[in-house]
């Protein structure tokens, strides 16, 4: 293999994860205390997967079980600073230093702590005793930090400007005025009500979310990843540029089990990067490809990261609605990908993989076939209107008996039992290790929604915002008001500068903070900018969604494209923004289903003539954009061509006939011309 493809070794991509994920930065530890944590996440685990199949104890007690448990071990796990992972600095104990220990028992048992007054909560809400106050405010230190540690710096400041606000409101300008609220009441609140940190973040990540993740790495441990990657290559990697589509597949088969974007970009990015590079792509378009499609994941059904177990509890609607409403938005991403993919394989004159370098799909299907069938039992229970946890509990149940089947095969009856307990030890340990970061950040999100519901600083923000739009749509309809386009009205441009500026908050908040944390922000500071525009809250919720997705592969701080890089050997910066640019079928998506919510296929609005109107313009605008972008279609393009294109990529998108003709007719021209110009005849040989 030559040096241009060479792979990264195990330790090598572990490495690489780490230097771009702080959740997976575990401090290295003495045997004693790994043990111990290892023990408290396979038990903590153990209590889920029961609490899955059996039910869960009231949500205090079950949201404080959970907090307190994985805050203990995060503060064992996690070093206060990256340089101190590998070594002890000052006293400690068993390797640890005696301050972790402290904040890892302090946040702990001020976790477990309103559980335990559960019952005397209704005499102390809104009165609380001088020990309530010193327990909330011990969590609230100790979320805070945990968060610094595993996530950075981002979500705590973000938390304390809110808290700030609640306090100083007072002294806040104009609109952003309020009485305001002393240290008490803010405790109160966020810390003996469920409207803050014990809230539906907490509790969609407890109840819901740690069993999804669980799943996804059992579901790994039987090879269901490795089997998608093959079935892929298998299906794609003859077409031009391969291995370039088979990285957009397999991400796409992958999200469904995952949705960590970083994850699968080291996962399926060992394999593919190296052979993009190897067949001729340049190492920052492959590095882009990766994370573009690895980001995709997140916005993949069934899993979607976290997200779509927290849009069932805010909208109040089944699972299965809000999987359906994710197929077509997350089709014309991965659409959007692979177009470009293809359109530089053909510009370039990149070759596909040759037929000794492919598997067979039948042969992966035989011999790989079983472990699929826990993901089908989850798609199918939850497509027939099972609850998530139930569907969950079963599939790591099937995930389970899958691999004792594939032990007892390779390893006979006790080897296999054998084999099959430690599997599932692992699984279970490192399930709930991966849950440990996404615990905190969801306590500590409540922090801000809490301060939200508090001080209603969330329709405060959405007045601003829909002013400032109105103002500027009035403006621009000054000027094009002639146009005989029915989306040029003040009330269409208002939408339209609301969206535009609800999009840039979002990625901007998702440069510092993860996507699960971003959405359940933006839920409560730009949905209601939203709602006030008569956006349908399913539409609200996916649109503020996608575009927190995209901000990991938007420089400056687009890690998912910086891990790719790191793999290819490219400039991160270089590889981000190529990231960004195959990623353009996810930006201009989410603005098609708000003015064609029919998209969504679920919504109150759907139709389908609406439905067929917004699905084919925006495929041929995602075609359209593409071949601007990569400037070829058919051959290469004119320069007026790659001007008109983007025009008519946006005329395509927008859902109304005149609009979608005219795009089509200027994207028709240019086809019409690309194939005149490379079907001409041979000249005839002179006589």
């Amino acid at each position: 293999m030559t040096e241009a493809a060479r792979q990264l070794s195990e330790a090598e991509l572990r490495a690489l994860e780490e230097e771009y994920d702080p959740e997976s930065r575990f401090r290295t530890i003495l045997p004693p205390i790994a043990i111990l944590t290892s023990v408290i996440l396979f038990l903590l685990s153990v209590y889920h997967f029961y609490t899955a199949g059996f039910g869960i104890p009231r949500a205090t007690t079950h949201r404080g079980l959970h907090m307190g448990t994985s805050l203990f071990v995060l503060f064992l796990s996690f070093a206060a600073f990256d340089k101190t992972r590998h070594k002890t600095d000052g006293f400690a104990v068993l390797g640890i230093p005696v301050t972790d220990w402290i904040l890892a028992i302090a946040g702990a048992v001020s976790a477990f702590y309103v559980p335990w007054i559960y019952d005397q909560l209704a005499f102390r809400v809104g009165n609380p005793l001088t020990i309530d106050i010193v327990m909330g405010t011990i969590l609230l230190l100790t979320l805070m930090e945990a968060v610094r540690r595993s996530m950075g710096w981002p979500l705590p400041v973000i938390a304390i400007l809110f808290i700030a606000y609640a306090y100083f409101g007072k002294s806040m300008p104009g609109i952003l005025v309020h009485p305001g609220a002393d240290w008490t009441n803010i405790i109160n609140h966020l810390y003996l009500t469920s409207q803050g940190i014990y809230g539906t973040a907490l509790g969609v990540i407890a109840t819901y979310v740690f069993h999804f993740v669980l799943f996804g790495v059992m579901a790994q441990k039987i090879g269901l990843g490795q089997l998608f990657i093959d079935l892929a290559t298998a299906l794609t990697g003859r077409f031009a540029g391969g291995p370039a589509k088979v990285s957009v597949i397999s991400s796409a088969m992958l999200g469904t089990i995952s949705g960590s974007s970083i994850a699968n970009t080291v996962t399926t990015g060992a394999l593919t990067i190296p052979a993009m590079i190897k067949i001729g792509f340049k190492r920052h378009f492959a590095a882009a490809v990766e994370a573009a499609s690895s980001t995709g994941g997140q916005i993949t059904p069934p899993v979607m990261g976290a997200v779509a177990f927290l849009m069932v509890e805010y909208l109040g609607i089944p699972l299965r609605t809000i999987l359906i409403a994710a197929i077509v938005p997350a089709f014309m991403h991965f659409f959007g990908v692979l177009v470009q993919v293809h359109l530089e394989a053909k510009r370039l004159g990149i070759r596909g993989l040759t037929k000794e370098e492919l598997p067979k799909a039948g042969k992966v299907l035989r011999e790989g076939w079983l472990s699929v069938a826990p993901l089908l039992l989850l798609i199918w229970m939850l497509m027939s209107g099972r609850t998530p946890f139930l569907s969950a509990f079963s599939a790591i149940t099937a995930c389970m008996v899958v691999y004792l089947i594939q032990s007892i095969m390779s390893s006979g009856v006790l080897g296999g039992i054998k084999e099959t307990a430690a599997g599932i030890y692992e699984g279970f340990v490192a399930g709930a290790r991966q849950s440990l970061s996404v615990t905190a950040a969801a306590a500590l999100v409540g922090v801000v929604i809490g301060i939200v519901t508090l001080t209603g600083v969330g329709f405060k923000i959405a007045f601003m915002v829909t002013s400032v739009a109105a103002n500027w749509a009035t403006g621009l309809h000054a000027f094009l008001g002639f146009l005989p386009v029915e989306l040029l009205t003040v009330e269409t441009l208002t939408l339209l500068f609301t969206l535009l500026m609800t999009a840039v908050v979002c990625i901007l908040m998702g440069c510092g903070v993860p996507t699960t944390a971003n959405y359940i922000i933006m839920v409560a500071v730009a949905a209601p900018v939203l709602g006030m525009m008569n956006v349908e809250p399913l539409v609200a919720h996916f649109f503020v969604f996608y575009f927190g997705v995209l901000a990991d592969v938007t420089p400056p701080v687009a890690l998912a494209a910086y891990a790719g890089a790191g793999i290819a050997g490219a400039n991160g910066f270089k590889a981000g923004n190529t990231a960004f640019r195959l990623s353009m079928g996810k930006a201009l998506v989410p603005f098609v289903f708000v003015f064609s919510p029919s998209l969504l296929i679920v919504t109150q609005a759907f139709t389908l003539p609406d439905f067929l109107l917004a699905f084919t313009g925006a495929v041929l605008g995602i075609v359209a954009l593409s071949a601007a972008i990569t400037n070829w279609l058919m051959g290469p393009l004119w320069t007026i061509e790659r001007i008109v294109l983007p025009i008519a990529a946006l005329l395509l998108i927008a859902p109304e006939p005149i609009s979608t003709a005219l795009g089509f007719v200027i994207l028709a021209a240019v086809t019409a011309r690309q194939y005149l110009a490379t079907h001409k005849a041979p000249a005839a040989p002179a006589s």
